[in-house]
């Protein structure tokens, strides 16, 4: 996958196989992380209705900064 002139490789995680990705965006790293549709929260029942959602973290706090929903891109703290 070429995102903003990087290829970057797409790999599975876990033992439920969601795809992740992690890129670099202003000096810092991130991971993007496909949602677990079996998790109770908001994030998760959207992806069992059926939405693309997708975490983003950054890698250097551990903290996760940002949810996308089918495209939509919401910084947490920010929403």
């Amino acid at each position: 996958m070429e995102v903003g002139g990087q290829t970057i490789k797409v790999e599975p995680t876990g033992s439920r196989r969601f795809r992740t990705v992690q890129f670099q965006m202003d000096g810092k790293r991130y991971q993007a992380i496909e949602q677990n549709a079996s998790k109770p929260s908001v994030w998760g029942k959207l992806a069992r209705k059926g939405h693309q959602v997708v975490q983003f973290r950054d890698i250097a706090s551990n903290k996760y900064v940002a949810v996308a929903v089918d495209g939509e891109v919401k910084e947490y703290g920010r929403m």
